[in-house]
C-alpha cells in the first residue's frame, strides 16, 4: 500500500512521460490510498485540460469515472492538528502535508514527483522510479 499524490494519479490518465512508470507502480503496488483533497486536486487538472481544448468533456468524465474507481474506499480524513504540525516544520504547503500526514500516519510511503516535498520528508516521499527501481 502506498500513498498517492495526485499528480501520481494523474500520470495513470494523462499521457506524459512519467505514464509507463505509473502503469509500472501500479502493477507493483496496486493498493493506492490519499487524503479526500486528491479528488479536488484532480478537478483542477480537468479543467486545465478542458480550458486547454486537450481533452473532451466526454473525455473528463470518463477519466474521472476510472480516477475515483481506482480510489474507491481507499480515501482517507486527516487530522489537521497533524497537517498543521507538518507545515510548521517545513515549508511544504497544507495541501501536500495532507498528502505526508496520511504516509506518517500509516507509516507507508508517499509517492510523488514533488521535488520539495521529497526534500522536506526524505523519510516518507519517493519518487516513483525510486519505489520501483
Amino acid at each position: 500500500m502506498i500513498v498517492a499524490d495526485t499528480n501520481t494519479i494523474a500520470y495513470l490518465y494523462f499521457n506524459s512521460e512519467k505514464s509507463a512508470q505509473a502503469e509500472q507502480l501500479l502493477i507493483l503496488e496496486p493498493k493506492w490510498i490519499a487524503p479526500n483533497l486528491w479528488k479536488s486536486e484532480f478537478r483542477n487538472v480537468l479543467t486545465l485540460y478542458l480550458r486547454k481544448n486537450i481533452l473532451t468533456f466526454d473525455e473528463i468524465l470518463l477519466i474521472t469515472q476510472q480516477a475515483e474507481n481506482l480510489m474507491l474506499e481507499n480515501e482517507y480524513e486527516v487530522s489537521s492538528a497533524h497537517i498543521l504540525q507538518l507545515v510548521n516544520a517545513s515549508n511544504c504547503s497544507a495541501y501536500d502535508c495532507e498528502f505526508v500526514a496520511l504516509a506518517k500516519l500509516l507509516s507507508i510511503p508517499l509517492i510523488t514527483a514533488d521535488k520539495k516535498i521529497i526534500n522536506e520528508f526524505p523519510d516518507i516521499a519517493r519518487t516513483i522510479d525510486s519505489f520501483i527501481a
